[in-house]
């Protein structure tokens, strides 16, 4: 009896390690051998994605600072150069935005009750409202290069307090430019998600993809937020248009 029993012991954790493997492997794809459940793969995934954005937000955090620190100094500069900022095309980015933040919740939604037209229609939605935002910027740009607010050999010189408003504009490029920069990069990751939502990749079991995404999405929205009236909505702004 011994014997057996001692076999039979011997023999339990290698079958429980084999019900294990196959349950984790087997029965989903999907799970990376190094997760021993899909619940585990979905934290750590986010965890990683969250440990990321924190190194984005310290990234941001300097220019702000930078921001907070000129406006300060040059507080009058400031609102002049604030005055030649188009709110309406920034309000109209900022409303952009937020719808697609909106697209993109639905999209991950979708692809939790595996809805896969759901996924495919408000990845392209989302895509689509993302190089609004683009286009929308582009044209803001030109309108600066035609008024020679760009910081450099071209700049207005004749403005009041030209080289406190240079500095200010310089600022705005550096947040706005990066901040596109980051908009073209979720526009990449965007696309690259519609391809595999198109080939049915996500699913009610499996969608961490779509999620990481779309957190990396809110956070280049949630920038922009604060960009918005940071740079276009400083204190007596439409008093100094009037002037």
């Amino acid at each position: 009896m011994a014997p057996n029993h001692a076999a039979s012991v011997g023999a339990h954790p290698s079958t429980a390690l084999g019900v294990a493997g196959d349950h984790g492997h087997e029965h989903n794809p999907d799970l990376q051998h190094h997760f021993y459940s899909m619940d585990q793969q979905l934290e750590a995934s986010t965890l990683g994605m969250w440990v990321f954005l924190v190194t984005e937000i310290m990234f941001f955090g300097g220019m702000f600072m930078i921001y907070i620190l000129y406006r300060h100094m040059y507080p009058e500069a400031w609102v002049l150069g604030s005055n030649h900022l188009n709110v309406s095309l920034g309000a109209l980015n900022t409303g952009v935005l937020i719808c697609s933040s909106l697209t993109m919740v639905l999209a991950v939604r979708a692809a939790q009750t595996s809805s896969r037209n759901g996924q495919v229609l408000h990845l392209i939605l989302t895509i689509i409202l993302g190089s609004t935002f683009l286009v929308v910027k582009y044209f803001e740009y030109a309108e600066k290069f035609q008024h020679h607010l760009v910081p450099g050999p071209h700049f207005d010189m004749s403005l009041p307090q030209a080289n406190q408003q240079q500095l200010f504009f310089s600022i705005y490029f550096m947040m706005t430019g990066i901040h596109a920069a980051h908009m073209i990069v979720g526009i990449v990751l965007m696309l690259v998600i519609l391809a595999m939502a198109w080939r049915g990749k996500f699913s009610a079991r499996y969608y961490t993809p779509v999620e990481v995404s779309g957190l990396y999405w809110h956070f280049v929205d949630i920038v922009w937020i604060f960009l918005f009236p940071l740079l276009y909505l400083l204190g007596a702004h439409l008093a100094a248009h009037g002037g």
